[in-house]
């Protein structure tokens, strides 16, 4: 990558974030081994538009189901084949513009905590996404935990369905013996093409070893700060919702070495059908948090 990236530091955990590409978190590590994923070859990603590490998912997290939408009184029509977007197997276009593709200015740089902003104002962003607006994020890592805060201010009225895709491993452990625990939530029912279909069905408490498990599913959560658990021989990664998001996408394929354990601000495809999408209004902030702990 072109992007040296910016290293935070607190006790026994490091981080790394790419603000020139995408503010991707690119190494996340504790006490020297890596606890994220599919950072193998980030060149290959950022080229394709691929997720690893914790990307960001903006404007739009997962799915659309067509790349027409009307929001906040504008009609939008985008070519899904732009080279900003990434599309899945069955042609849709998939978690907004390409990480690599959106570059932040760094406006404070700490040790531990790291700030950036984004402005959406270059014609070819709003010819995706036409909400002029700015996003700041910070980074904060604590000896314990590093926490991700996302602030969207608005200039037009702006709707709000970002996300993020973390992926991670438990190092030293088969993955097999990853032990995963999810809170209770509601289930959305999925089409064929990966879109919630407004059904939903119960989901109840999941603690298990991963095994031969496979999931990816979309999920409302129940809790105000729900937590997610993947853990392994002797060490817990726990990511907790604390703010705003109330949505959460699971994803534990079978025979992959990682579980993305995704917070969402809005559901699936919300920019198309409406459902549970939050607009702010010009001058109005938009605030959402979660923190990625470690327990040894």
């Amino acid at each position: 990558m072109t992007d040296v990236g910016n290293r935070l530091v607190a006790g026994e955990l490091e981080a790394i974030f790419l603000p020139g590409q995408g503010m991707l978190g690119a190494s996340f590590r504790h006490r020297g081994e890596e606890l994220l994923r599919r950072l193998e070859n980030l060149e290959a990603a950022a080229a394709k538009g691929s997720t690893a590490g914790i990307p960001l998912l903006y404007p739009w997290a997962n799915r659309l189901a067509s790349s027409r939408y009307r929001v906040a009184g504008r009609d939008v029509t985008f070519d899904p084949s732009s080279p900003l977007l990434h599309c899945d197997e069955r042609g849709l276009s998939i978690h907004g513009v390409k990480w690599a593709l959106l570059a932040w200015d760094v406006i404070a740089a700490k040790r531990d905590v790291l700030t950036a902003r984004l402005e959406w104002t270059r014609p070819e962003l709003l010819a995706l996404f036409p909400f002029r607006h700015k996003v700041e994020m910070t980074a904060t890592l604590r000896a314990d935990s590093l926490t991700i805060e996302t602030a969207v201010i608005a200039d037009d009225p702006v709707p709000v369905s970002f996300g993020f895709h973390p992926y991670f491993g438990i190092p030293g452990c088969p993955r097999a013996e990853w032990r995963l625990e999810l809170p209770a939530m509601r289930k959305l029912v999925l089409n064929d093409r990966g879109i919630p279909t407004g059904k939903e069905e119960p989901f109840e408490r999941v603690d298990t070893s991963l095994g031969e498990l496979n999931l990816d599913a979309g999920f409302i959560v129940l809790d105000e700060r729900p937590r997610f658990s993947l853990s392994g021989v002797d060490r817990r990664i726990t990511l907790e919702f604390l703010e705003n998001y109330r949505y959460a996408q699971v994803f534990a394929p079978k025979g992959k070495d990682f579980v993305a354990l995704e917070p969402m601000t809005a559901r699936t495809s919300a920019l198309t059908s409406g459902q549970g999408l939050r607009v702010i209004e010009p001058g109005e902030d938009f605030n959402a948090a979660f923190r990625i702990g470690i327990q040894s």
